[in-house]
């Protein structure tokens, strides 16, 4: 039986290196006499997390479609470099369609999340029952659900299994709002068996609860109905814990080796050896900004922050005079290398000033080398530490407590309570240096939820909750690029063509359950 789990629906589903997953992996223990041992058992699940070293990167593409597609990051074509067949482009216009490398890529990094999840399910299912088994399918299936929301959060209405065998060729598409149903009923039975405590890099009690959460927060965009009380009861169990805190600084929780911190919940363990995949360093810097950190590479110089985010972080901007320490998110100004010298951009040999101000989206021929070459604030709320190579070693946070307070902050909102949501926001401003909000509103929320989540793949769900994501949008003047309103259908992303291309039911009506 357990054999029998390579069923035709990788053809729809999955790329081709997910259909690469026979038992060889055991071909030390005979399936008869496996697991021997809670450490072969653990070691059924690795499959599954490695998936999410992918998602910061362009072949897991979730990172680029939560942050470019919003307000707050922008890849500029700059002359020659970074148009990239308008990969970016699209993106950050509202342009993308079923070809588009991260809408491509994102389906089938999920779906292979899914289906090691189900896999190592439905191997311990004809194990010998025991406590640590019944642990390390509870944390699979938390795991499955994370997979799953990433599903319906950017597809919408996708075939729902939760078992490989006996898969259906050519699978359905299941409503969006029962996937949703489903999904938070198992892992609110799976949450009782997972323990507290354990690896951030693992699912965890946290995790879990932290996820029902995030689940909850987004119920009225996946069915329909709002559910803030539910969201409130599971932020809440995240604090009952009493595992997490903030850091006292706000950078505190991306450091190099950040694996120990209070704040961070659940990560995906990046290591320039043996994790490699953490690059974003290498997206954002200017070329020369190599000798800021005694890189032993060069950057490439492409992805900044959109102008009219940067300036929500200081009181005054035209003296850039900032309260707020998470403006050391950012490298903006003249630019020095790590012994204080000013460095010069090494093609146009003027002084390597970074200016926030981006005149356009594509810039070209209309364009100086220095506005091509130096426009953008640039990202450094990951530490960069000295010497670094192409691949860093700061654990990448999917959920982090701060967040947890700035969700606990929105309940209270919506929920009529304003006043009570101030007090969750402000520990996060006093955290940051910033002054107290004297009043709460959904628009001053999702602004400090853009400032403290910045960078961290949150703000097109943040957006698309509070209703702005297909807004008209508009750099700050003299710039020549806006964006028109764009249609409800962009609110997820569609079908890969490629997968329709294998499973024609991809496109008949969403069934249920």
């Amino acid at each position: 039986m357990k054999n029998k789990f390579l069923t035709s629906i990788l053809i729809a589903l999955f790329f081709a290196s997910c259909t690469n997953l026979d038992n060889e992996i055991y071909d030390k223990i005979p399936l008869d006499v496996f697991p021997e041992n809670e450490g072969q058992v653990a070691a059924l699940s690795n499959p599954t997390y490695a998936k999410l070293d992918l998602l910061t990167q362009d072949w897991g593409g979730w990172w680029m479609a939560q942050e470019i597609t919003s307000d707050e990051v922008v890849c500029p074509t700059r002359g020659e470099h970074w148009d990239d067949g308008g990969k970016w482009r699209v993106l950050h216009s509202h342009e993308w369609n079923n070809n588009t490398e991260a809408v491509n890529v994102m389906w089938s990094t999920f779906y292979d999340g899914v289906y090691q999840s189900n896999f190592a399910i439905d191997m311990m299912r004809g194990f010998a029952q025991s406590e640590a088994l019944d642990v390390s399918m509870a944390k699979l299936r938390a795991m499955r659900a994370l997979y799953y929301w990433f599903l319906i959060d950017n597809y919408g209405d996708v075939p729902f299994l939760m078992t490989n065998e006996n898969a259906p060729e050519k699978p359905f598409r299941i409503k969006r709002a029962e996937i949703f149903q489903a999904i938070v009923t198992d892992l609110e039975d799976a949450v009782k068996s997972i323990p507290a405590g354990g690896a951030k890099t693992a699912a965890s009690k946290g995790m879990a609860y932290t996820l029902l959460a995030k689940l909850y927060l987004n119920a009225e965009v996946y069915t329909g109905t709002p559910q803030w009380a539910k969201t409130e009861m599971f932020c809440d169990s995240v604090i009952a814990l009493n595992q997490y805190s903030l850091e006292v600084d706000p950078l505190g929780p991306f450091i190099t080796e950040n694996g120990s911190s209070p704040e961070n919940i659940f990560t995906i363990p990046y290591d320039e050896d043996n994790m490699k995949g953490f690059n974003l360093h290498m997206r954002t810097l200017h070329y020369n900004n190599n000798s800021t950190f005694n890189m032993t590479v060069g950057p490439w110089n492409g992805f900044a922050v959109v102008e009219k985010h940067f300036k929500t972080y200081f009181d005054d901007y035209s003296t850039l005079t900032s309260s707020d320490d998470r403006i050391r998110y950012f490298l903006y100004g003249q630019q020095y290398n790590a012994a204080g010298q000013p460095l010069m951009d090494g093609t146009t040999n003027e002084p390597l000033v970074l200016n926030p101000f981006i005149p356009a989206l594509i810039m070209g021929d209309a364009n100086t080398e220095a506005e091509k070459l130096m426009s953008g604030a640039r990202v450094v709320k990951f530490e960069i530490k000295d010497g670094c190579t192409d691949n860093l070693s700061n654990d990448y946070p999917i959920f982090r407590y701060a967040d947890v307070l700035l969700m606990k902050a929105e309940c209270r909102l919506r929920q009529g309570d304003a006043g009570g949501g101030l007090t969750y926001v402000n520990q996060v401003r006093q955290r940051a240096g910033a002054a107290n909000f004297t009043a709460l509103t959904e628009e001053n929320l999702l602004a400090e939820r853009g400032r403290e989540m910045f960078w961290e793949a949150n703000r097109r769900q943040d957006m698309i909750r509070f209703g702005t994501f297909i807004s008209a949008f508009s750099w700050d003047a003299p710039s020549t690029w806006s964006r028109p309103a764009s249609g409800t259908d962009r609110l997820t992303f569609p079908i890969p063509q490629w997968a329709i291309d294998a499973n024609e039911n991809l496109t008949a009506a969403p069934i249920s359950l």
